[in-house]
């Protein structure tokens, strides 16, 4: 069959429940995409690093190595593309490691597919813009001495917070849900040693005088 011209780009999907690939395929084909499925994390490995897709749906339980430690050898902070962990109810707390690790964000298992394509479309696009513009160099060059160092995703997140935006809004123009952000937020907090959103504004403006 002839290649689609219109393709929005490669996805490749990490699953080794093959129902799981094929309806991914279906659904995401069907988005626009082309979809290039792998059974374990080797495999994807081995294709990842010298080919960069529009984004990575990675499951939590795969053979081998998990797809944490998947995450981790792709350096997911840095990775050129943005990727989401699939998972059960039962991993939301894996989920959420796995977001401090560098997915973007995670999908819960059973999946609405029209809702996957709206979720994947966002991020991949919020993804693009932002490496165009790259973080405002105001945030992204803050240093906050003797704090365990913010990773890159929380930088956005932080320059959303202090730029007055809600959970909801920071979530949108950075194509991850609400939820996610709340996460990257108790985690900023937490780093930074903040009581509450008044503490943590005042120490990005004592940080942001200091520089």
């Amino acid at each position: 069959m002839a290649e689609q011209t219109t393709s929005r780009g490669e996805i490749f999907v990490v699953d080794d429940d093959p129902a799981v690939r094929d309806t991914l395929s279906m659904v995401l084909s069907a988005g626009g995409y082309e979809v290039i499925c792998f059974a374990d994390g080797a495999a994807l490995l081995a294709v990842a690093r010298s080919r960069t897709p529009s984004c990575i749906l990675l499951d939590v339980h795969i053979p081998g190595k998990s797809g944490l430690d998947i995450l981790r050898e792709l350096h997911g902070e840095d990775y050129p593309a943005p990727i989401f962990m699939i998972s059960g109810q039962g991993d939301i707390p894996m989920a959420v490691n796995a977001i401090k690790n560098g997915a973007l964000d995670f999908i819960e298992k059973p999946f609405r597919g029209s809702e996957i394509v709206a979720r994947l479309n966002e991020a991949i696009g919020a993804f693009a813009r932002r490496q165009k513009e790259s973080a405002s160099p105001k945030i992204s060059s803050l240093h906050f001495p003797g704090r365990e160092p913010l990773t890159r995703r929380e930088r956005e997140v932080l320059e959303q917070f202090t730029a007055g935006a809600s959970n909801k809004e920071a979530g949108r123009t950075l194509g991850i849900s609400p939820r996610t952000i709340e996460d990257h937020r108790a985690n900023i907090m937490k780093k930074l040693g903040a009581r509450n959103a008044a503490d943590l504004i005042r120490i990005v403006m004592t940080a942001s005088r200091a520089n």
